[in-house]
């Protein structure tokens, strides 16, 4: 490997000094990047005749990952590219999180009509998802939850009151020993805010069918090649949408980086062509991606994927009621804006010093690592699967729509917000309209236009 001027460069020095390139954000997680010395992705028309240990077979783009010696991948014919397989660590912060406790005087769950806990979802209310459930609640549908797992697992079941999970086809794509339950708490809440069903929190979809692809390890790390691996499963099991609240920046266009880009950009166009929805968050850092530099947000920022930026109210009353100071389409302190990096916006919750958590979003959390299954987060990590869930609406109501079909129409019926800042580069075509899409009629061209 050389750098641009053709001087040598020692590849473990190079992994070294693309930490702090690729190290970034797992929207709603930080991420830093470690070393993988063994794990390879490797471009080849020829899986099978690799020279090496094939982790994931990802013919379908003509990619594997594998574990290997590099000195022999140099020499293996059938490899025509390679490169490491870095490893992102998960560290979620503290500031936030909080974990759901029902205050002296809230909400009767005992005796609360419909979700127990709806009066404190501020991001349901905002978007009407009861008025989007009296047209669909996403029968015949799937999505699957890119991330640290989904709930806990039981045999056949999850153990979470509020979620249905497909345990036949989740998957753990890690190398651990584990199943496809959540090594924490970051992937059953992104599932909760997609598809919970309404016993304690409501999610967006409550009929649709949630599938878990974890791919964080028990040590908290993920690498690139299980989040490819992932994106490629989804297409291939059928699913219509796929959550990522995961990713990395600032990542360079060049090197490694440029690698990177173009193998996240097949799977991302073979997903797009099977007919599954990516969704990823935009990030959490603040950053104008539309005047960066010559670096990259991924995933969010590949063609066909669709990414999400993080609104929030402000103010916002379960016991009280009343008027928040901000409306829920205000963008959030912390996510990431661009005029051609951010496609839609939804709500994600805000942490500013003076907010209340009550202005964070409320899904489900393992029912084992907490006294209450539910647990308040925010981020873009929470923005994307309210648009996830919107995408199976979609399609439960337009069956025969492709994933440029519901894209476009998400995009179109998307609202242009008033009276709040950011305008283009923090809501791209507009703020999640759920209901509003499925009222419209007509899918676009196929094209997503």
């Amino acid at each position: 490997m050389t750098d641009d001027q053709g001087v040598a460069v020692n590849r473990r020095r190079f992994l070294t000094i693309s930490g702090s390139v690729l190290g970034g954000i797992a929207v709603g997680t930080t991420v830093t990047a470690a070393e993988s010395d063994e794990r390879f992705l490797v471009e080849t028309n020829d899986v099978g005749g690799l020279d090496a240990e094939v982790i994931h077979d990802l013919s379908q783009i003509n990619l594997a990952v594998v574990r290997g010696n590099e000195e022999d991948l140099e020499a293996d014919s059938s490899a025509s590219t390679f490169e490491p397989d870095t490893v992102y660590q998960l560290d979620l912060p503290s500031e936030r999180q909080d974990e759901f406790a029902a205050p002296e005087g809230g909400v009767d769950i005992q005796d609360a009509e419909d979700a127990l806990l709806y009066p404190a979802q501020w991001d349901k209310q905002a978007q009407d998802i009861p008025a989007a459930h009296d047209i669909t609640e996403g029968e015949g549908t799937r999505v699957s939850i890119i991330d640290t797992g989904i709930g806990t697992f039981f045999g056949d079941d999850v153990f979470h009151p509020d979620l249905t999970v497909n345990t036949d086809l989740s998957k753990n794509f890690t190398e651990d020993s584990g199943d496809a339950g959540d090594i924490g708490f970051h992937g059953t809440h992104v599932a909760g805010t997609v598809g919970a069903n309404g016993l304690g929190v409501t999610g967006t979809a409550p009929e649709t069918e949630l599938v878990s692809c974890r791919v964080f390890g028990n040590a908290g790390g993920a690498t690139f090649g299980t989040v490819v691996a992932a994106m490629v499963y989804s297409a291939e099991i059928g699913c219509d949408a796929a959550n990522m609240s995961l990713g990395a920046y600032p990542v360079s266009r060049e090197g490694l980086g440029d690698f990177y880009g173009k193998v996240l950009q097949k799977s991302a166009n073979y997903a797009n062509k099977e007919g599954t929805l990516l969704v990823a968050a935009a990030g959490n850092d603040s950053a104008d991606l539309q005047h960066d530099g010559d670096v990259i947000s991924l995933p969010n920022e590949a063609a066909n994927v669709m990414s999400v930026s993080a609104t929030s109210t402000a103010g916002f009353d379960p016991l009280f009621g009343g008027e928040p100071d901000e409306p829920a389409e205000t963008p959030t302190s912390y996510t990431n804006y661009g005029t051609n990096a951010v496609n839609v916006s939804a709500p994600g919750g805000d942490t500013r010093d003076d907010g209340s958590v009550f202005d964070w979003v409320l899904s489900t959390a393992p029912p084992l690592n907490i006294l209450l299954p539910y647990v308040y987060l925010a981020g873009t990590s929470m923005a994307a699967p309210q648009v996830a869930g919107a995408a199976a609406l979609v399609k439960s109501e337009n069956p025969g729509y492709n994933a440029n079909q519901v894209r476009s129409v998400l995009e179109r019926t998307s609202i242009h917000p008033r009276d709040v800042p950011g305008d283009k580069p923090y809501h791209g075509r507009g703020h999640l309209n759920p209901d509003g899409a499925l009222q419209t009629r007509g899918g676009g061209n196929g094209k997503g236009k």
